[in-house]
């Protein structure tokens, strides 16, 4: 029986359709990265030759207004390409933007109870998404709750204009 380690050990973004980052949000990339590859579950749930189980490398890129984790191995030996349709996701991440730039501002004036109600807003519509993404994704690839929320992080990373 073959050893299975199913993890994210790198995970790389499409920045082709990225124009510009700002620094807040370079810095939600590199943190939700960190985050993710320190602790994540992430377990295909295809049967990959010589029953290899992990872990993988992820190269996340949204295509035709879907989706796509191109899943590989230790040795960039692509596995496969799991595709999600965005449709679910669009007013979240819509809304997370939206939020975010609040947040963001409201940080440099606003009181301490105001920047921490826009920031319940913001992990709200967070979990939200988590879930969606969990959810959507249960038939192809197993994630626990924290890895669909740096997950999805990156996923509103990648639509940026």
């Amino acid at each position: 029986m073959t050893k299975t380690d199913p993890r994210l050990i790198a995970i790389d973004l499409d920045d082709r359709t990225i124009i510009w980052r700002s620094a807040d949000i370079e810095q939600e990339r590199r943190i939700a990265i960190y985050d993710l590859l320190e602790e994540n579950t992430f377990e295909p749930q295809t049967a990959y030759e010589n029953g290899y189980g992990g872990p993988f490398k992820v190269y996340l890129r949204v295509t035709d207004g879907r989706l796509a984790f191109d899943i590989a191995d230790t040795q960039d030996e692509a596995l496969e390409t799991v595709v999600l349709a965005l449709t679910p996701f669009r007013r979240l991440i819509r809304e997370y933007f939206a939020v975010c730039d609040s947040y963001f501002k409201a940080i440099k004036t606003a009181t301490p109870s105001q920047i921490e109600a826009i920031d319940m807003g913001r992990r709200g519509i967070h979990n939200e998404a988590s879930e969606i993404l969990q959810e959507r994704l249960a038939e192809k690839i197993r994630i626990d709750f924290q890895t669909a929320r740096r997950l999805f992080t990156l996923v509103c990373v990648l639509h940026i204009r």
